[in-house]
């Protein structure tokens, strides 16, 4: 059995483990692209419960250790990574509640838990990625507690069978096959789960400092490359075509069983999950508004999302299959934001949140209407808690969340659960999306028919990014040297180059369709405004009279310029 002492000492220990190795979790990338890293955000999610932890007395329990863990790991998560990594340690507080000591069974339970609950919060599981990792160590435990006799003879099959499972993703995942990798995010759980290990085995908590040897059990065919993977589908398995969730905030009396039911009998992948409070359901069905008119008879719907599945996974299939990894060195050492918010009254009926690094972008969403703008974006993904502040601080009923990048969407959903007030967040994954969805907000509209039509808008943007090669890469058989300056259309690498300029007039060119009418060019703080000027100028004159080209000084970091097109 162990106490809570030994329970904290091992969340601790994990994330001083993390936190030492996530430069070399950061680095398993084959994509060149500065970003938010895997390593980092998981690294941040579980080191904001360390402070909690180490005040907590040695007297402690289970319980009281995984809860303040769990409750700091939601605050602090950040990124997809973070997110799930928080969902996993969330398993432990539900699955040791009011317990004093925990045995091989308990901590078995507590992974399953984790893992179910992790599993239910992504819409679509990807097999191959840190969920698999997870699962795969989670049921041997379960299989086996019984037999094992104590906890560190449990811990010793998590990780066996979790390690077994990380070599074997690249079997599970053509994108890891290729690039002949293990997912970056399983690996960084196996480093938690290691660094949990020593301190159940009865060794000292691994010190939080950097340490760049090699762990024995990490494969040694992913030294220096790994990916992120997306959701992955085929347009051919799509029978029904658009995917279809929300939440619908039951009346009283209402029931998941029914909806489900009927949900099932007109599309297919439901998931249909309640608590005392709200419904969630997911569905993939050929009619939304059948759908919709159905659950309104059970309460008043939020946070819907609905997706064309065949435009969105076919223009999915023309993007890199990863997260597009590696953070500036300085990125990584930048101190954690600081926010000062308030919790405000509801005085208005709505408001809104964006996020975006870059003084001229934050003064666009302002003008735009958006009362609390989070500083944060690709080098630096806000946490939760940094999302739930401003929330706060918003004087509305009902609060809309733009997240303006994919890998803060997830930390934005979590923040939903914490706010005192409604928060419906709009899955924008770039800034010109985020612009483009305020720009569609209609005041004297209903919160369901704006949240449906911004995001309608939003769908519809193409989205430019001209940044640099972070190191020498290659990628889809394209050499690409450190510091040379890359194009981005919609997530992929199309072309890379020594001249800023022309590098940037020949994306917005190929960006361009038939019924484009609008281009908005979006200079960086590395780009003076006469550099900027003479760059829209080319534009329009590569793209032509019949398009309205504009520019805006956004003064975003890691992008030159980032280009919108309508």
């Amino acid at each position: 059995m162990i106490n809570g002492k030994i329970l904290k000492n091992a969340i601790i220990s994990g994330a001083n483990n993390i936190a030492n190795r996530r430069a070399s979790v950061d680095e398993l990338n084959v994509f060149p692209v500065p970003d938010g890293d895997t390593g980092t955000n998981m690294s941040m999610t579980v080191g904001a419960c360390i402070g909690e932890l180490e005040a907590l007395g040695d007297d402690c329990t289970v319980a009281e250790a995984a809860k303040t863990a769990a409750g700091a790991m939601l605050r602090g998560a950040r990124g997809n990574s973070g997110v799930i990594t928080s969902l996993l340690f969330r398993g432990f507080s539900k699955a040791l509640d009011g317990k004093t000591v925990a045995g091989p069974e308990d901590l078995a339970n507590a992974l399953t838990k984790g893992v179910e609950a992790a599993y239910k919060a992504v819409m679509k599981p990807t097999e191959g990625t840190i969920l698999t990792v997870a699962r795969v160590a989670a049921e041997h435990a379960s299989q086996e507690a019984a037999q094992a006799v104590d906890v560190p003879a449990l811990w010793s099959i998590v990780m066996t069978a979790g390690q077994d499972a990380l070599d074997h993703t690249p079997d599970q995942l053509p994108v890891l096959k290729k690039a002949g990798v293990v997912d970056a995010g399983g690996q960084g759980i196996m480093l938690i789960f290691a660094g949990m290990q020593q301190v159940f085995e009865g060794g000292e908590i691994i010190a939080g400092q950097e340490n760049t040897g090699s762990m024995a059990k990490l494969n040694s065919s992913a030294a220096g490359k790994g990916v992120y993977t997306d959701d992955l589908m085929k347009v051919e398995d799509i029978t029904n075509g658009y995917c279809t969730q929300f939440l619908v905030n039951k009346n009283p009396d209402a029931s998941a069983d029914k909806l489900r039911a009927f949900a099932e009998s007109n599309g297919d992948s439901v998931v249909c999950i309640e608590d005392d409070e709200v419904i969630n359901l997911h569905v993939h069905t050929a009619d939304p508004g059948k759908i919709l008119s159905e659950a309104i008879k059970y309460g008043y719907l939020t946070n819907f999302k609905i997706e064309n599945m065949h435009e969105q996974f076919l223009a999915r299939q023309k993007q890199a299959k990863s997260l597009e990894k590696q953070a500036k060195a300085e990125a990584s050492a930048a101190p954690q934001q600081e926010f000062t918010y308030a919790a405000a009254d509801p005085e208005q009926p709505f408001g809104f949140v964006a996020v975006a690094a870059g003084e001229g972008l934050k003064d666009v969403f302002t003008d735009l209407g958006v009362t609390a703008v989070v500083s944060g974006g690709q080098t630096m993904n806000p946490s939760t808690e940094d999302i739930v502040a401003a929330v706060q601080s918003v004087p509305a009923e009902t609060v809309f969340v733009l997240p303006n990048n994919k890998n803060i969407i997830m930390a934005a959903e979590q923040a939903q659960k914490i706010a005192d007030r409604r928060v419906v967040v709009l899955p924008t994954r770039t800034v010109p999306q985020g612009i483009t969805a305020m720009l569609t907000f209609d005041p004297d509209a209903a919160v369901d028919a704006n949240t449906i039509a911004m995001m309608q808008a939003a769908e519809k943007i193409g989205t430019g990014l001209v940044t640099y090669a972070a190191r020498d890469s290659e990628f889809d058989g394209k050499k690409i040297r450190k510091g040379e300056y890359m194009a981005l259309e919609n997530g992929k690498i199309v072309a890379t180059g020594t001249d800023l300029t022309k590098i940037t007039y020949r994306l917005a060119r190929s960006m361009k369709k038939k019924d484009t009418q609008f281009i908005t060019v979006i200079s960086g703080c590395d780009v003076s405004n006469e550099e900027a000027e003479k760059t829209t100028a080319m534009v329009q004159a590569k793209c032509g009279n019949d398009v309205e080209v504009t520019h805006l000084v956004g003064g975003q970091p890691v992008y030159y310029y980032m280009i919108s097109v309508e």
